[in-house]
This record gives structure tokens, sequence and C-alpha cells, in this order.
């Protein structure tokens, strides 16, 4: 059987102002999504992010594929990171619905890790944020 390496994801959400206009952006392999999402904060764009993310990985690959398949999530957020990997509590109801979405999605795949990088390892997802978000602000102008 050959080992298949990891399907590597990369995630960012951020708000302008906090909660204000807020937008997700994401990496999978070669493709880049980014998409405005409404008013909200920083950390509900981050988890919505991976929510999307985790969503379109599984649309990308397949089911069947995706059982197989381990996923290592890269993202900036280190809060968000850390509530993923059991090290924080997660005090606000918003990210306690959040946080059981992206933990049903993960049942999707063989193995789903999340990583902390720094924002410079980043860049992509940030990019398709602040794209989505100047995108939004032309259409309101």
């Amino acid at each position: 059987m050959i080992h298949n390496s990891p399907l590597i994801i990369y995630t960012d959400g951020g708000a302008r102002g906090n909660p204000g206009p807020a937008a997700i952006g994401y990496v999978i392999g070669e493709k880049t999504y980014g998409e405005a999402i409404g008013s909200a904060t920083n950390n509900i764009a981050e988890y919505s992010a991976v929510i999307a993310a985790l969503k379109k990985a599984k649309l990308l690959i397949g089911k069947d594929k995706a059982k197989k398949t381990d996923v290592k999530v890269n993202m900036d957020s280190e809060l968000v990171v850390r509530q993923m990997n059991g090290e924080y509590k997660i005090k606000e109801p918003e990210l306690q619905k959040l946080f059981i979405e992206i933990w049903n999605l993960k049942l999707d795949f063989k193995s789903v890790s999340f990583s902390h990088i720094p924002r410079e390892q980043n860049r992509e997802a940030d990019r398709l944020v602040n794209e989505a978000l100047d995108k939004e602000k032309s259409k309101l102008f």
C-alpha cells in the first residue's frame, strides 16, 4: 500500500473591526478560495475558514478518498489551534457551535490535525481574506 502524504490546508479568517466586515481564505493544494462572510468577529472568521476548507476538501477529493486521507490544517490563529487541540477551553457559545461543527467534519477524514504557523507562512490565505474584504467593500460604494 502506498502511503499518501497528508493533505495540507492553509486557512485564515479576519474581520475589519471586531466584529465587523469579515472574510475567510483557504488554500487546498494548488486551489485558493476567498469569500466575504458578512459581519463577524476575528475568531468566528478563523473558525469559519476551517469549516469551509474541510467541506471543500471533502468535495474535491470525494467521500471515499477523504476517509483515507490525513489532513493537516495550518493557521496563524494560536487561539483556534489551541482550542481545536483541546489546550484551551471555549467559553463563547458561538465558538462552541463552530468547534462542534469542525469536530463533526473531522470524522469525514482519516485524521485532521491543527498546527499554528507564523503569519509569514500563511500569506496566501491572508491575501485571500483581504481580497474578499476589499471586493465586498467596493460593492458598498
